[in-house]
């Protein structure tokens, strides 16, 4: 569990819910939710959820996937322009 900012426990979270959006809010902060001790959920802004969906999409389709190997390889080889290039007139 070190990809959480937090880890509280269930009855903790009962108590100072309110506080405890607040803060996950304010730092984009994901919160590991305990129950006994063991880990039984998380809470994390809707921000950082969305932007987890949009990555499973990403990563769950496979002509994305493969142009992104592309560009690596073409990135790789040399195979980019500068920024003045793209932007010129």
């Amino acid at each position: 569990m070190e990809d959480f900012q937090q880890i509280l426990p269930v009855t903790k979270v009962k108590r100072n819910l309110l506080d405890i959006l607040k803060h996950m809010e304010e730092e984009e902060a994901t919160i590991a939710l305990t129950r006994n001790g063991e880990p039984v959920g998380v809470m994390m802004p809707l921000s950082r959820y969305e932007a987890l969906l949009e990555t499973i999409d990403i990563l769950c389709n496979k002509e994305i996937l493969h142009s992104l190997e592309k560009s690596k390889q073409d990135f790789k080889s040399g195979k980019v322009f500068s920024h003045e290039e793209v932007w010129e007139d």
